[in-house]
C-alpha cells in the first residue's frame, strides 16, 4: 500500500510540473496595467510568449523586426538578446514600407573613390563563390515584381546615339517634317542637333521637335533680319544627331 501511495504522489507531482509548464508557455501581454514586472521587462507594445529554459530561468520571446528574447529574473531587470537575421530565403519575401514606415539602412560604408565598376558580375552570384566577381554593381528595383536586382554600371549609363539622314526631294519654303523613330515629344533640345548640308541649324528657330519627328522650318524674315533667311532646295541633305 505504501508503494502505491508513493507512486500516486509522484504521478501528482508530474502532473503539477506539466501544468506549470503549460501555463508558462501561454501568451502573456507585456503591457499589463497591474503588473509592474511586465512593464519593467519590456517597453514595447504587443504580446510576448513566456518560456522557461533548462535552468529554470523565465524568459519572454517577442517578435518585433526579427525575434527578440527578453530575460527577466529580477523585478525591474531587462536583458534583451536579438536573434540575427540571415540565411537563405525559402519563399518570396516582401517588406511593405510606407509614410512614417520607411525602409532604411544606417551605417553603410562609403565606396572608395578608387573603386572600379564591375565588368565580370554574373547572375545570382554570391560573395563567397570560389571565383567571385570584382568591382561594384548598382542595385535597382523591378517595378513589375518589386524584386531587387543588380545592373552593371556600364549598362545603366549606356549612351546610345542616333543619326538620321534625310534628302529633300523638292524646292520649298514650307516646313518639312523629318521622321525620327523613337523620339519623344519631351526630349530636350540639348540632346538633338540638326544640320543642313553640314551647317548647323538653330534649335527652336530653324527646327522644332515632336513625337517621332523633327520639323525643319525655313526662314523668311523681313529686313533687317533677312540675312537669316533660307529655304529648302531639292537634294539638300538634312542630318539629325540625337542622344537617347
Amino acid at each position: 500500500m505504501k508503494t502505491i501511495t508513493n507512486k500516486f504522489k509522484i504521478a501528482l507531482l508530474a502532473v503539477g510540473f506539466l501544468a506549470v509548464g503549460t501555463v508558462s508557455a501561454q501568451t502573456d501581454p507585456t503591457t499589463g496595467a497591474n503588473d509592474a514586472t511586465k512593464t519593467a521587462r519590456t517597453a514595447a507594445a504587443g504580446e510576448s510568449i513566456r518560456l522557461i529554459d533548462n535552468k529554470g530561468t523565465i524568459k519572454y520571446m517577442q517578435s518585433n523586426n526579427g525575434i527578440t528574447t527578453i530575460t527577466s529574473t529580477v523585478a525591474g531587470n531587462r536583458t534583451v538578446t536579438t536573434w540575427q537575421l540571415g540565411g537563405t530565403l525559402t519563399d518570396n519575401t516582401y517588406i511593405a514600407a510606407g509614410t512614417g514606415a520607411e525602409f532604411a539602412l544606417d551605417g553603410l560604408e562609403l565606396l572608395d573613390a578608387t573603386a572600379t565598376a564591375s565588368t565580370d558580375a554574373t547572375d545570382r552570384s554570391n560573395h563567397d563563390d570560389a571565383t567571385p566577381g570584382t568591382g561594384f554593381t548598382v542595385l535597382l528595383r523591378d517595378e513589375a515584381t518589386g524584386a531587387v536586382k543588380k545592373m552593371l554600371l556600364s549598362d545603366l549609363l549606356q549612351v546610345q546615339g542616333v543619326r538620321v539622314e534625310y534628302p529633300a526631294t523638292a524646292d520649298s519654303t514650307a516646313n518639312l517634317d523629318i521622321p525620327v523613330a523613337d523620339m519623344t515629344a519631351a526630349i530636350s533640345l540639348f540632346k538633338v542637333s540638326v544640320y543642313r548640308n553640314g551647317a548647323k541649324l538653330r534649335a527652336g528657330t530653324d527646327y522644332t521637335l515632336g513625337a517621332g519627328v523633327v520639323t525643319v522650318q525655313p526662314q523668311a524674315l523681313a529686313a533687317p533680319n533677312d540675312y537669316n533667311n533660307w529655304e529648302i532646295y531639292e537634294n539638300d541633305i538634312f542630318e539629325i544627331h540625337w542622344i537617347k
